[in-house]
C-alpha cells in the first residue's frame, strides 16, 4: 500500500461502519472516528457556546451540550441539520487530519455523512459499507435506544444508499456474518 494515503469508510447509519473500523484496528491499521473527534469537540466550552448561540436550548443543568436536545432540533428541520452540519463537520475533518497526519503511512476514517458533505475528494480511496435497510433500523434501535421513527427520520437525513451508485468506490455488503465482513475487507485491502 501507498504510504500517506488516506481511506474514508462510509455508509449509512447502522451499516457496519464501525465494525470495519474495529476490523482495521485488529490488523493494525490506523483508523480515526468522525464521531469520537465530535464526541472530543462537543466537550469544549467554545465550541459548545457557539452551538448554544446557534440553536438555542441544547444544554444540560451543567452546562454541557445535551446531544438528545439538539438532535430534536436538527432532526426535525433540514435547514437546522444543514447548519449544524456546516458548522461541526469543517471543524471535525480539520482535527481529525491533524491527529493523523503525524502517522504517517495508512490512515483509515470513518466517516458517516461522506456524500452528504461531497467530501469523498479529501479521501484517496472509499470504502461504502451497505446493509439493508431493515436490518439498519433494528441495529440503530437497539444500540441507540432510539424509537423506530426516530430511527426513520435519521435514515432519511442521509443520501439513498439504496439508490446510489457507487461502483466507483470498493464496496462491502454488510448482510451475512461476521466472517464474510472480514473475507470482504481483505479482498479490499489486497486491491488498495
Amino acid at each position: 500500500m501507498k504510504q500517506n494515503k488516506k481511506i474514508a469508510i462510509t455508509g449509512g447509519i447502522g451499516s457496519g461502519k464501525s465494525t470495519v473500523s474495529a476490523i482495521l484496528k485488529r490488523k493494525g491499521f490506523n483508523v480515526y472516528s468522525c464521531d469520537e473527534i465530535y464526541s472530543k469537540l462537543i466537550k469544549d466550552s467554545a465550541f459548545i457556546k457557539m452551538l448554544s448561540d446557534e440553536f438555542g436550548d441544547i444544554l444540560s443543568g451543567d452546562n454541557s451540550l445535551d446531544r438528545k436536545k439538539l438532535s430534536a432540533i436538527v432532526f426535525s428541520d433540514a435547514k437546522k441539520l444543514e447548519r449544524l452540519n456546516n458548522i461541526t463537520h469543517p471543524a471535525i475533518y480539520q482535527r481529525m487530519f491533524e491527529v493523523a497526519k503525524d502517522n504517517g503511512g495508512v490512515n483509515f476514517f470513518e466517516v458517516p455523512l461522506l456524500f452528504e458533505d461531497s467530501a469523498q475528494d479529501l479521501f484517496d480511496e472509499v470504502i461504502v459499507v451497505l446493509r439493508d435497510t431493515e436490518k439498519r433500523i433494528e441495529e440503530v434501535i437497539r444500540r441507540d435506544n432510539l424509537s423506530r421513527e426516530e430511527v426513520e427520520q435519521r435514515i432519511k437525513s442521509q443520501i439513498n444508499y439504496e439508490k446510489s451508485d457507487f461502483a466507483k468506490y470498493y464496496v462491502i455488503h454488510n448482510n451475512g456474518d461476521f466472517a464474510n465482513l472480514d473475507k470482504q475487507l481483505d479482498k479490499i485491502l489486497c486491491k488498495i
